[in-house]
């Protein structure tokens, strides 16, 4: 099975403290789904295209997981506690098996 990956870039964060709310609403709930933090901000680097502020990567056992995850209504009720004071660009992507 195929592993599922979020990957959110952020190109506005207006809210601290919103972000923190939201974060800690959901942590608990995207690990209920299996998903683990791989990247959680830190120091970056840009080297081409634009400089987002601040990246996350949640890993998922599985793409239908992870898509599941998105939408559940536990999920979509902590992104509202940032979603308008926090801009980003959100995807679900699906892995790929190298063995």
């Amino acid at each position: 099975m195929k592993k599922g990956y979020w990957i959110s870039l952020y190109i506005k964060i207006n809210s601290q403290e919103n972000l923190k709310k939201y974060a800690e609403t959901v942590t608990s709930i995207i690990k209920s789904y299996g998903g683990v933090p791989l990247v959680r901000g830190g120091n970056y680097e840009t080297f081409n295209g634009k400089n987002f502020i601040r990246t996350v990567v949640w890993e998922f056992p599985s793409y239908e997981k992870a898509i599941k995850c998105h939408n559940s209504k536990e999920y979509q009720a902590g992104w509202s506690l940032a979603k308008d004071t926090t801009e980003r660009h959100m995807q679900v992507i699906e892995g790929f098996n190298t063995e």
